[in-house]
């Protein structure tokens, strides 16, 4: 008798609870991995989506691997704590150019952004509070999409939601190039070793043997009063990148009067700790506060 008793508890309390349990599973962070955003022929393309917990139209940032264009994977996201701050991040992957040159990669990531928002009332996202964001490769290729909209050329034809804008409302770049023309010139020794054969792979060419190629995918040329506001962070001993591409960058953003902030990171190679730290990501906060209310 008193077993079934303590069962009948049992069962009115797993029912008394359930609602709640279900609304924290829904209403906490979380992460949807393996997402297929696209295919071209047998190749899937598939990103990671990291949930803030409780925000409703959470504003969404589009998250960039590096890797010289030919390497990484989409597992790796600095910026993940800002989640925490009330922003969705969808990490993507892409075709890397040991599989594909340009612009297959601004395809994907194209066609990336373009599901998201079609997809954005399905996850509570905001589909007109897009940034997109990288490292290195990743942050050249994220400042090549958000300047780049409704350039025929880089839009492409990957994925399923060719009725939906790719356009996206700010762009943050780490460490990342942003004149393929040029950054040969003013790389150094230890740069020219990566920048050489990844240019060859991405390109098909060296930019000075393949110049028209090298200026499309320069996103310094896209540059109009129209663009994005852009957050540029850059070290000021970077040997792989040089820091002459964000400045560079800044004075292109500067000339259209479009909103630019470059934060240089003095003593800062390519990569590394100082850009993910607590002065760093608080620069990046204000950035998302001011253009994303």
């Amino acid at each position: 008798m008193r077993q079934s008793l303590l069962l009948q508890q049992a069962v009115a309390l797993a029912i008394l609870l359930f609602p709640i349990v279900a609304f924290t599973a829904d209403d906490s962070a979380h992460t949807l991995r393996g997402i297929e955003f696209a295919r071209v022929a047998d190749r899937s393309l598939k990103l990671d989506l990291h949930l803030p917990a409780g925000t409703p139209r959470a504003p969404l940032i589009v998250w960039i691997h590096g890797g010289a264009w030919r390497g990484g994977d989409r597992n790796g996201v600095p910026i993940g704590k800002l989640v925490n701050e009330g922003y969705a991040i969808a990490s993507v992957d892409y075709r890397l150019s040991t599989e594909a040159r340009f612009p297959a990669q601004i395809h994907d990531l194209k066609a990336a952004l373009r599901f998201l928002r079609a997809e954005a009332a399905q996850w509570k996202l905001s589909a007109d509070k897009i940034v997109v964001a990288g490292d290195s490769a990743g942050g050249h290729l994220a400042a090549l999409m958000g300047v780049s909209s409704g350039d025929t050329n880089l839009e492409g034809t990957v994925g399923t939601h060719l009725d939906q804008s790719s356009a996206a409302q700010g762009i943050m770049s780490f460490y990342g190039g942003s004149d393929l023309t040029t950054i040969l010139d003013q790389s150094t020794p230890h740069g020219l070793e990566t920048r050489v054969p990844a240019l060859d792979l991405l390109l098909g060419g060296q930019p000075k043997n393949v110049p028209e190629i090298a200026r499309q995918a320069s996103p310094v040329f896209y540059v109009n009063a129209h663009s994005p506001p852009l957050l540029l962070l850059h070290g000021d001993q970077d040997p792989q990148m040089p820091v002459n591409q964000a400045l560079e960058f800044e004075g292109f953003y500067e000339k259209a009067h479009a909103p630019v902030q470059l934060v240089i990171v003095h003593g800062a190679g390519h990569g590394g700790g100082a850009f993910y730290d607590s002065e760093r990501m608080g620069i990046v906060k204000n950035f998302l506060k001011q253009n994303f209310p």
